[in-house]
């Protein structure tokens, strides 16, 4: 038998390798070492891996999440986006209403800095308009022999400053006898750069609105139903699946028509978001409930319980911390779902009203399609909206996987 074993695997001069087995000597094992060095974690591309015992939980989080360069261009076009909405009133040239009744439907302009080889500086070439009873559209000619320089920090129609303070100056202005529409304009003659900027102060805050009133039920009631469980889970499950039963897009125009159309913009908006917020919780209050319901058999849930913790201490400091990477995840990739909601009723005519200016009011502008077939930039304000959409869903991609950055390796 040990002849036998001599012969097989065990014989020498057979096929081995030193860096990954061992061998027999002398009636015991010797033991070999991979040589192999471990990554280094000082390295800027490093993966965040188990060896890496020198680094913080936060630093392996963003590294993990700075290696998902979708994620970080999508967390900058928001943070940048979320940043200027205080200032956009500031930023752009034109008030949100303001109109310009000799530029109806203008096409979109260029700023310029040279003209006939000479350096000039920021200018535009002013341009005129006039019916084509032809074709049934407007035509607008360019002078290009003048160059008309743009003004900055300039008087302009008047606005309040971050909602509080009362100003006229802005970044930039047209020249005088001059235009500056970047994006053109639409039927009115309102300036279309000014008011997608001026709108996304109530696009993009609806879906943070929306998001509290959301998470705000979500995790009271799913909390709830997985750390008492009985008939207070049975009645928040019964409700949750009675609301995700019901069609989504007519109860959005049922609760949106049900809004008096003599509200002020400001009333329209809260309403708008709460409504938002009271039909997206049942998801959320599920995956609360699921994690309660593992985590509440925990020792330090019973140790917390015997040290005389009431329930609501015990949920709010050591069972939702368990669960703030889901949460997290969670509302980055619920937003964009508000604010394609908020979009969807105001594109209908059913959510904000004018003369309050969002993205969806400005695309209810855009259902007639025979303007859309001639002045195509009317509907320019899909652009923002995606754009929006799959920032947020790149960094909820991004802030997921950075919350496990162990997970793969």
């Amino acid at each position: 038998m040990k002849e036998g074993m001599k012969e097989g695997g065990m014989k020498e001069g057979g096929p081995k390798d030193p860096a990954m087995s061992g061998g027999m000597s002398g009636g015991s094992w010797d033991h070999y070492v991979d040589d192999r060095p471990y990554p280094d974690p000082a390295a800027a591309d490093a993966p965040a891996t188990r060896f890496d015992a020198h680094a913080s939980t936060g630093r392996l989080m963003l590294r993990r999440f700075l290696r998902h360069r979708l994620a970080v261009l999508g967390a900058l076009f928001l943070v940048l986006s979320y940043l200027s909405l205080p200032f956009v009133d500031f930023l752009v040239p034109y008030g949100a209403n303001e109109r310009d009744v000799e530029h109806l439907y203008a096409p979109p302009q260029g700023i310029h800095l040279f003209h006939e080889g000479s350096f000039v500086g920021p200018f535009v070439y002013p341009t005129t308009g006039h019916p084509d009873l032809k074709d049934y559209r407007w035509r607008y000619e360019t002078d290009l022999s003048r160059p008309m320089p743009l003004q900055f920090l300039c008087p302009g129609a008047p606005y309040r400053f971050l909602g509080l303070v009362e100003s006229r100056v802005r970044l930039v202005c047209p020249p005088p006898g001059a235009s500056l529409h970047l994006l053109g304009t639409d039927r009115l003659g309102r300036d279309m750069l000014s008011r997608l900027a001026i709108g996304a102060q109530l696009s993009l805050t609806v879906g943070l609105l929306g998001i509290a009133v959301s998470f705000a039920i979500g995790i009271t009631l799913g909390g709830m139903a997985g750390y008492f469980g009985g008939w207070i889970d049975a009645g928040v499950q019964r409700l949750s699946e009675i609301l995700k039963s019901l069609p989504e897009l007519p109860l959005w125009l049922a609760l949106s028509a049900a809004v008096p159309a003599q509200w002020s913009p400001v009333t329209v908006f809260l309403c708008i978001s709460v409504i938002l917020g009271l039909l997206d919780w049942p998801s959320l209050a599920r995956a609360v409930r699921s994690r309660f319901l593992a985590l509440r058999e925990e020792d330090f849930v019973m140790a917390a319980e015997l040290m005389g913790a009431s329930p609501a201490r015990i949920i709010r400091r050591h069972l939702l911390p368990n669960f703030t990477s889901h949460l997290l995840a969670s509302a980055t990739l619920s937003i964009p779902a508000m604010i394609l909601g908020e979009t969807a009723l105001s594109f209908l005519g059913l959510g904000l009203r004018p003369p309050a200016t969002s993205w969806g009011v400005m695309l209810n502008d855009a259902q007639n399609l025979m303007a859309v077939e001639t002045y195509p930039w009317v509907s320019l304000p899909m652009l923002p909206v995606i754009l929006v959409v799959l920032s947020f869903n790149f960094f909820g991609d991004g802030l997921r996987d950075a919350l496990d950055p162990y997970h793969g390796d």
